[in-house]
């Protein structure tokens, strides 16, 4: 069993599953399964971690772009580029939690854990458009989230300045 777990997952998971079907539970490869199962818990975190950074990325951009650039430009813009990204974040966070919503007692945490990538993230991506005394650093942005998931989370709300 070990080997197969190494060499053929699929197959090793396919004998687990007729192991379990059967009610053959001396056959179980216990050990690997428990680990599997944790895994499963952890991969859903990762996933709204993953989803929180692109969102809380595209919101620090935003920000950014709308308070400290925009303002110093001869003929404003605005930057609807980031509204879809943005959008598309908070649906893909509100279907993850509405298919496990167990994640919302992890919300909170997983925006803390998730923020400084972001930041990280916001501070290189806006660094390509800048010139080098203009150039974001760690102290550019605050060093924790300076928002709540429901605020990120809130349909129509984008940071202010």
């Amino acid at each position: 069993m070990d080997n197969l777990y190494h060499t053929d997952f699929y197959r090793w998971k396919e004998q687990q599953k007729q192991h379990l079907i059967h009610k053959r539970f001396d056959q179980l490869d216990l050990k690997r399964l428990i680990e599997e199962v944790d895994d499963m818990g952890r991969s859903e975190r990762n996933t709204l971690e993953s989803h929180l950074v692109i969102l809380l990325l595209h919101l620090l951009k935003y920000q950014y772009q709308t308070y400290v650039i925009n303002p110093n430009l001869f003929e404003p813009k605005e930057f609807r580029s980031w509204y879809d990204s943005i959008s598309q974040a908070r649906m893909a966070i509100s279907r993850l939690i509405r298919k496990n919503p167990s994640l919302q007692h992890e919300q909170d945490d997983a925006v803390h854990e998730s923020y400084p990538d972001a930041k990280s993230g916001a501070i290189r991506e806006m660094n390509k458009y800048l010139l080098k005394k203009y150039q974001l650093n760690e102290q550019s942005y605050p060093d924790t989230c300076p928002w709540s998931f429901d605020q990120i989370m809130q349909e129509d709300w984008l940071p202010e300045a």
